[in-house]
């Protein structure tokens, strides 16, 4: 919207062809969606604790855990309404709302964050800490990249990339799915976001490497949008994917100023309205800028929790042995004696240094 305004004011006044560059334009996102979530939360905070919208801890599994999140209990959830609010305000007023790859990001965080909305509002209204059957929750994460793989797939980011798909650390290299793109795609929303889902489970968690993850595509967006970038690192060129860079940068200072108040002990949780917004939206940038195996290495610290969930319940299954004292892996930890603060900072540093290695993974070839 601003982009519009400044570039109609440019013949009269040279010095707002500044707010035209995507680097002073994300940058302005940053700092805005930031300036939203910390301006407004604790109103938001204080309006969902009227409404009482609390959080509800599950009492049938691990006692010694329940024991150490009992402060937890009644703490205002469903604040990823912040998160979104925060991210699309600043989206809208900085970024370039012609471009379609744009608002295919907006969709997808707006469709996983009202299933995680519905989510939570069952958890409140029936007072249970289970909300949507799980069966209901996966069908419609499916049909959301369904309805993206589809539409990917028949209007491509790119004609001359169509349905391929980059392999890391190959040069030259790519893997022409044809159709097989459509389940590709809705394997890696499905995923992604119930990854951080599983990661959200302790006080600044998920958010927190949600930013870093966030903070590493947006650098990707801005690179796969370089033409000349892009052929320096032998990686793919996606024009219109540069916008994203607005998105991501709006997206990460929305994270920063939710964690202002998710950060122990936390004033309020996202729950399944922000994992899954996130998780979604996440995913989906990294499929609209041709990075999607690239996601692996960027949410590296979320593919960890998601396996020692899958390794726990096989195990279980397999052998009636847990090869975790509890998963998610953060509650194994926590069990072990460490304190929240020191898994939430450690499983932070994790985060960290693998965004920094998926940037750098864009080098080698």
């Amino acid at each position: 919207m601003l982009k519009y305004l400044f570039g109609q004011l440019v013949p009269h006044v040279s010095g707002f062809n500044l707010f035209t560059y995507i680097t002073v334009r994300s940058a302005a996102a940053a700092v805005t969606a930031l300036a939203l979530s910390i301006v407004f939360g604790p109103l938001f905070i204080k309006k969902l604790a009227q409404l009482k919208v609390g959080q509800r801890i599950r009492k049938d599994e691990a006692p010694d855990l329940h024991k150490l999140h009992k402060r937890k209990e009644g703490t205002p959830t469903m604040g990823g309404l912040l998160i979104i609010f925060s991210t699309l305000a600043a989206t809208l007023l900085w970024a370039d709302l012609s471009n379609r790859l744009l608002w295919t990001a907006v969709a997808a965080m707006v469709w996983m964050g009202t299933l995680g909305f519905v989510d939570d509002y069952i958890k409140l209204a029936r007072q249970r800490s289970m909300g949507l059957r799980a069966t209901w929750k996966l069908l419609f994460q499916i049909l959301f990249g369904l309805l993206l793989g589809c539409y990917l797939y028949c209007f491509p980011v790119s004609d001359e990339i169509g349905a391929k798909v980059d392999v890391l650390f190959l040069k030259n290299v790519w893997l022409n799915l044809g159709w097989v793109y459509i389940p590709f795609v809705i394997v890696t929303i499905v995923g992604a976001s119930n990854a951080v889902n599983l990661t959200d489970g302790l006080d600044g968690l998920a958010v927190g490497s949600v930013t870093m993850a966030a903070l590493a595509y947006t650098a990707v967006a801005y690179i796969v949008g370089r033409a000349d970038w892009t052929s320096y690192l032998l990686i793919w060129h996606v024009p219109l994917a540069w916008e994203l860079t607005v998105f991501g940068a709006a997206l990460l200072g929305a994270g920063l100023g939710f964690l202002w108040f998710n950060a122990h002990p936390a004033e309020v949780f996202m729950g399944d309205t922000g994992s899954l917004a996130l998780g979604g939206a996440l995913a989906t940038v990294a499929i609209l800028v041709k990075q999607e195996m690239l996601l692996i290495i960027v949410g590296g610290l979320f593919v960890i929790e998601a396996l020692s969930v899958i390794l726990q319940v096989a195990s279980f299954k397999l052998w009636g042995k847990r090869v975790f004292l509890m998963s998610p892996l953060h509650h194994h930890f926590e069990l072990k004696g460490w304190s929240e603060t020191k898994v939430t900072v450690r499983f932070w540093i994790i985060a960290a240094i693998f965004a920094m290695m998926s940037v750098s993974a864009l080098k080698v070839r």
